[in-house]
């Protein structure tokens, strides 16, 4: 009885935030676009998810948005290990301080932060004006709104996500374990490669997944680093909400994304079961 009631607010949360949410979703899905308020008429018909799967539009727009994430997330997870490392392997005393460096662009706000990048690399910014001078390029580059610029801004909005598990993980590792492979002659690279990625491969499919999810919906970053032409599905999602207001092809399409990152949540939780 206890337990049930300290259990009822996450059920309630659950409830509210999460399944009423997807209803919603679902419901808007099977209806038909109309010109009135709602832009949609309840019914059950399944066009929407037919055309996401007939338009080749639809579907390169959630691929493209995985492999985003994909490469976004590999991306922070192969700055993050040598981070995360760094600053496991520093006294306990300090380790406090680099976590609040770490997690210092979050007490910024996030357009801040874009717009700080913006002002790195426009044609007119800091890399291009530092590059002139020492007369490495004699003409600016186009660094803003390409796809380096978007990537550049996601790892750095999510990198954290990636660090922190991993050094948790690095943190609990026993340093026994990391001493005897040493004086059995293996080098750094081998202990890393047979000791310490192995025990912490958990810890880094948590933080490519907390990277992952959330990149394959994002849609400030590259509305605002990136290309003009980059199909990312947030991109797609605002175009059919708020300019084409079809409603239930948008619902369509977000439930088809939900359901391709279920994958990876299964795959994390398979790995997760096995000893």
């Amino acid at each position: 009885m206890r337990r049930g009631f300290l259990l009822a607010p996450l059920w309630l949360w659950l409830l509210l935030f999460v399944a009423a949410p997807l209803v919603v979703l679902a419901v808007m899905a099977l209806a038909s676009p109309s010109d009135g308020v709602p832009p949609f008429t309840l019914g059950l018909r399944f066009a929407a998810f037919a055309m996401l799967v007939e338009d080749g539009y639809y579907v390169g727009a959630l691929f493209s948005a995985l492999r985003l994430a994909a490469t976004t997330a590999g991306l922070c997870l192969l700055i993050a290990y040598p981070m995360a490392l760094g600053m496991a392997s520093v006294r306990p005393r300090w380790r406090l301080p680099l976590l609040a460096l770490l997690m210092l662009p979050f007490w910024s706000g996030f357009l801040l932060r874009i717009g700080a990048w913006i002002g790195l690399l426009r044609d007119e910014g800091l890399i291009n004006r530092v590059l002139l001078a020492l007369g490495v390029i004699e003409a600016p580059l186009s660094l803003l709104y390409t796809q380096g610029a978007m990537l550049v801004g996601m790892v750095h909005a999510y990198l954290p996500f990636a660090v922190l598990p991993l050094f948790t993980a690095l943190v609990r590792l026993d340093p026994a374990l990391l001493e005897a492979a040493a004086d059995l002659g293996a080098r750094p690279a081998r202990v890393f490669f047979s000791v310490t990625l192995p025990l912490t491969l958990p810890a880094a499919a948590a933080g490519f997944l907390l990277v992952f999810i959330p990149a394959a919906g994002e849609f400030v970053i590259p509305e605002l680093l990136g290309p003009p032409e980059a199909q990312v599905i947030g991109r797609v999602l605002w175009q059919e909400f708020f300019q084409s207001r079809d409603w239930p092809l948008a619902a369509a399409l977000g439930l088809a994304l939900l359901a391709l990152l279920i994958l990876p949540m299964r795959w994390f939780q398979k790995l997760e079961a096995e000893p």
